[in-house]
């Protein structure tokens, strides 16, 4: 039986579009679960759904399997898929089956490697797991294995490094571990530390100051150091006066994680091709002012004609989706004082930064695939041109337009991301004498308040540490 050529043309599309859907529409029923506060069902649907277990999308599958152990309080098991994740980071490596196949399709056929952000949060949510367990020990481990693994990731670009060289709120961790085993000189080394990249990297590359409980903190810990010299020295940078705590009682570190990170969709551009001499062409964008040269050496005069085909080429590229938290403030309640908690993180716009800074350093490679498509596509079209109707195959018929089809539909952006992620956090720290209390936190937005009560126990000269993760978040886009 001879199909007719279009109806085979039709069903490839249509099996290529039913591929076309973002990452998170694929995981809509798990992004469900997650924001509507079902966290054990999006365990569950993990469990159930384990296909990534093994597969290109491995490195996504644990990590959202510790971010839901760890909002279960499974700080262990947590730290056991996180662990996995590490492993994964670490031995991560071009393969090359991946990339040849990626060449002619799109990056979402390689096995998930994390953007470099995403890749240090993995560090972050190990280090609150052992705050968790008691261990502050390993904690710091992984709190300064962030620092480490920015500095050894912004080290291998040679050109366009990252505005995320160095993350300002891992300072605050070990600063904050420290503090709490009674090592200030350490303590007050991380506080300093931290103060020094919010000062030269968050505050324009990602809108974000110094909290003040950070500028309060480096002014004790140099006291308590006996660095009497420089808590002159920050009293009159901060603008700040040292007062001496109450030495009795206990810490609280209460740290809010708020709403949920972007998620990625697609956007494309236009690239126009310029002939150039001595073996290159150049592909410009003058919208965006982007110009990338190719060299494509001596060609024949056919391979010229091929090339004029590729005057004009489409190339998709990732795009970060915001979705905006319910909420855009806090503050904790107790013995009738409300203390704000201050902005630390702002992963929202890291993330947009940090994919920005990549996709400048990968447009060359886009480029190419789009341009090895659409290659193939002109080369099919130029071995069948020739042929006599009679002697052509049934899929000589359909080849072009089908090349075609498949070069449009798999011209894709990787839209994968870690999206349980959170939008930003927040911090403070109180002290409270010894004892059971009752403290509420109240989270407010344009819209809306909502309050939430615990229970604390503090004892005398120790810091306790507390997360709370609001999930309240606008729908991607709205």
């Amino acid at each position: 039986m001879k199909l007719n050529p279009s109806v085979i043309v039709l069903i490839i599309s249509l099996v290529i579009l039913a591929g076309c859907a973002t990452y998170y529409q694929k995981t809509l029923r798990f992004q469900s679960y997650i924001m509507e506060g079902e966290i054990e069902k999006a365990q569950q649907w993990l469990n159930k759904n384990d296909k990534d277990k093994e597969g290109k999308n491995k490195l996504l599958y644990h990590m959202y399997r510790g971010w839901v152990s760890w909002m279960l309080g499974n700080y262990s098991s947590s730290n056991e898929d996180l662990e996995t994740v590490d492993l994964l980071i670490e031995d991560s490596h071009k393969q090359i089956g991946y990339e040849a196949f990626a060449l002619i399709s799109n990056p979402g056929v390689k096995p998930y490697q994390a953007e470099d952000f995403e890749k240090v949060m993995v560090n972050y949510f190990k280090a609150m797991n052992y705050i968790q367990l008691g261990n502050y020990e390993d904690a710091i481990v992984e709190a300064r294995r962030i620092t480490i693994k920015l500095q050894k990731l912004n080290n291998k670009y040679k050109d366009y490094k990252n505005r995320y060289s160095d993350d300002a709120f891992a300072h605050i961790i070990i600063g904050m571990l420290y503090d709490a085993d009674g090592d200030y000189n350490n303590a007050f080394i991380a506080y300093r530390n931290a103060l020094e990249a919010y000062e030269n990297i968050y505050v324009d590359n990602f809108g974000t100051t110094a909290p003040l409980q950070l500028k309060k903190d480096i002014l004790r810990t140099a006291y308590l150091t006996g660095f009497h010299d420089e808590v002159t020295h920050y009293e009159q940078k901060l603008g700040l006066k040292y007062e001496q705590p109450d030495p009795d009682g206990g810490d609280l570190v209460f740290i809010w994680q708020n709403g949920f990170g972007p998620v990625k969709s697609e956007w494309s551009i236009n690239f126009t091709m310029v002939p150039g001499k001595l073996g290159f062409i150049t592909y410009t964008n003058e919208e965006y002012g982007l110009t990338f040269p190719f060299y494509i050496g001596n060609r024949s005069s056919g391979e010229q004609a091929q090339l004029r085909d590729l005057s004009i080429l489409r190339v998709a590229f990732p795009k970060y989706v915001e979705r905006i938290p319910v909420f855009t403030e806090a503050s904790l309640i107790l013995n009738g004082q409300s203390i704000p908690l201050e902005l630390a993180e702002n992963i929202n716009n890291i993330a947009f930064k940090t994919l920005h800074d990549r996709m400048v350093r990968e447009f060359a490679n886009a480029l190419l695939r789009v341009a090895t498509k659409r290659a193939i596509e002109v080369g099919v079209r130029e071995a069948t041109r020739g042929q006599s109707r009679d002697d052509r195959l049934d899929v000589g018929d359909i080849a072009p337009a089908a090349i075609t089809l498949l070069n449009a539909f798999t011209e894709k952006a990787d839209t994968r991301n870690w999206q349980t992620l959170p939008h930003s956090i927040y911090y403070t720290r109180v002290k409270l004498p010894e004892g059971n209390h009752k403290i509420t936190l109240n989270t407010s937005g344009k819209q809306q308040t909502r309050q939430h009560d615990f229970n604390i126990d503090i004892r005398n000269g120790e810091t306790s540490f507390f997360v709370f993760q609001s999930i309240e978040s606008h729908l991607p886009g709205q």
